[in-house]
Formats: C-alpha cells, structure tokens, sequence
C-alpha cells in the first residue's frame, strides 16, 4: 500500500515578526499531525539566517528561500506589527512572489495581508487583516477589497486572517479541508481551543466595540441591554433608564457607538443567539425567545440580513471550522 507524500507546509519568517502568527498555526500542524495528519513542516528566511521575531524570540529557520526544492501545498506568511518595513523588504517581496506562484494555497496571517498585497497577489481579492491594520491595507493596496470584520477570508487559493490568534482559525479551516472536521476539532482539543471558529464569524462585538467614557449615562443603557436582551428595549424604556430625552438619547449613542439604539440592540441580540446556537442544542424557538428575538422568523430575518445565511444554517457552519 503507498504512502500518501507528505503535505508540505511552508512557514515564511523575517525580522521583526509576530511571534504568534508563526507558532500558533504550526502548533495547529503539529497537533493534527498527532491525529492522522502528515504535514512536513518547514521555515524559511529570506537568506536563510537566523531572524529576530517580537519579544526578543530568536527563530532559526531550516533554509534560504532559495533553497526551497520542494512543491509547497500551503505557504504561510505571517505579519508584523510595523508592516510598512515588511513590504519595503523587497527580497522579502520578491521570495514571497516566487512561492506563492507555485504553491497550492497561500495563506496571510494578521499583518502577513501586507507582504501579500505588495506582491499584487491580492489585487481584485477580498482580504483580511487585524482590524486595526484594515483602513491601512485598504489606503495603501487600492485593488485589494478589504473586509475588516471576518476572523478570515477565503478567495480562491488565497486565505487571509485577522489579528494574531486569528492564524490558528486559519490553520484549523486549512486542516479541516485537508483532513476533515473530526481532526480539526481534535487539534482543536488538544491546543485548549475553546471553539474553532467559522471565518464568517465577526471580530468584533457590539459591546466590546462602543466606545464611551466610565462615567457616561449611557452606559447604564449598554449595561441593561448586554446584561437581559430578552427585555423590552425600546428607544422610551431605555431613555427612562438613562435618565434622558429619547432624542438626547438618540445622539448619545451615534457619538458613543456609531449606530442607533435600535441597532445595539439588534446586535446584541445577535450574538446572544450566536452564542446559544455555538454552544448548545436548544430548538430556534427556544434560542429566539432567550436571546430577546421573541420569534424564530425574526431571528431568521437577523441572520440572513447581518449574516448572510439562516441560524439553522450558522449552528452547522459553527460545528465546522469552514467559512
């Protein structure tokens, strides 16, 4: 019986890179390959040498890109905080270029969007990045079409990732495609990931993002809906709790999170239903009324308007890593 060839997994490091974006996806590798996986590991540097990655960490890597003989299934090419010294790197560019012509599957983790996008290989691409790094990408690679929400973004061969932690979602999806939802949920397991997340799935929450000060009356507002969003959370019962006009109320939350009431609302109640469909096995009737929705055809309207698909249809992407 033949032995299928090894999937060739090829790690890209430089100075200055994220540590993370290099560790957590090959620890994903290596944690499927303890569940049937037969994934060669590699890492190279532009020259070769030794690189110095963030905190300090010095990484050796096992050849020059230069040296690279091998067909590469999936190039990895991770980030740095400072990307504008990554893509004024031309070696670097001009190595990465040259892998990923003949690689199977390019994937960019956080700030890797960057070295990426200088080799044009994501013009006319959807692509992301961490959510800090996004008006940055969008600004400088024009051709790109940024999406600063998803935790990662497929286009054809090409996967992009947001922030740091994010790479390991990536990886997870990658080996998920390669080996199947079994051994992506064991590597899973065996890294203490909580859950692997569907690259549709948001970077952001809606009460994490609002942006105001500890002493704001509306807070107060942010609070009571987070904390109960099965709870009547009308524009006059929420101005009661304030202590405000619905108007002054109405102005508070466009200047302290960039949308309405009627929306934070709505947002939240979203992910209280993200969360119940993720975790559990409640009917949607049942996920609809504790997460503030009152109805499943309302829930499903949500969904398919904020998210694109059905949450019958989110809870079976949720139980796949698979965008």
């Amino acid at each position: 019986m033949r032995t299928a060839p090894p999937h060739q997994v090829l790690m890209v490091v430089f100075d200055g890179v994220q540590i993370l974006d290099v560790t957590g996806p090959l620890e994903v590798y290596a944690a499927a390959n303890e569940h049937g996986g037969s994934y060669r590991i590699t890492t190279a540097s532009v020259d070769g040498e030794p690189v110095t990655a963030t905190a300090g960490v010095r990484l050796v890597p096992d050849l020059a890109v230069k040296d690279v003989d091998f067909p590469v299934d999936t190039l990895m090419v991770p980030g740095r905080p400072d990307w504008w010294a990554a893509v004024a790197d031309t070696p670097l560019i001009d190595g990465v270029t040259h892998l990923a012509a003949g690689a199977r599957t390019v994937a960019g983790i956080c700030a890797g969007a960057f070295p990426l996008a200088a080799a044009g290989l994501l013009d006319g691409r959807r692509a992301a990045t961490h959510w800090r790094l996004a008006a940055d990408l969008a600004a400088r690679y024009r051709d790109v079409e940024v999406d600063s929400d998803p935790i990662f973004v497929r286009d054809g061969r090409f996967i992009t990732s947001a922030g740091i932690t994010a790479g390991i979602d990536l990886a997870l999806s990658l080996v998920e495609d390669d080996l199947g939802a079994d051994v992506a949920r064991a590597a899973a397991r065996q890294l203490v990931v909580f859950m692997a997340r569907p690259g549709g799935q948001s970077q952001f929450s809606a009460r994490q993002s609002a942006k105001y000060p500890a002493d704001s009356v509306l807070r107060r507002v942010l609070d009571a809906v987070t904390a109960d969003p099965r709870a009547e959370h009308t524009l006059a019962s929420m101005a009661r709790t304030a202590g405000v006009s619905e108007r002054h109320l109405s102005r508070l939350f466009r200047a302290e999170t960039g949308t309405t009431a009627a929306e934070f609302v709505e947002r939240v109640r979203l992910e209280a239903a993200q969360a119940l469909l993720e975790s559990g096995g409640d009917t949607l009737d049942a996920v609809a009324r504790a997460s503030g929705f009152g109805s499943v055809e309302t829930m499903r309207r949500t969904f398919r308007r904020l998210l694109g698909l059905t949450p019958g249809a989110y809870r079976e992407r949720f139980r796949s890593t698979r965008r």
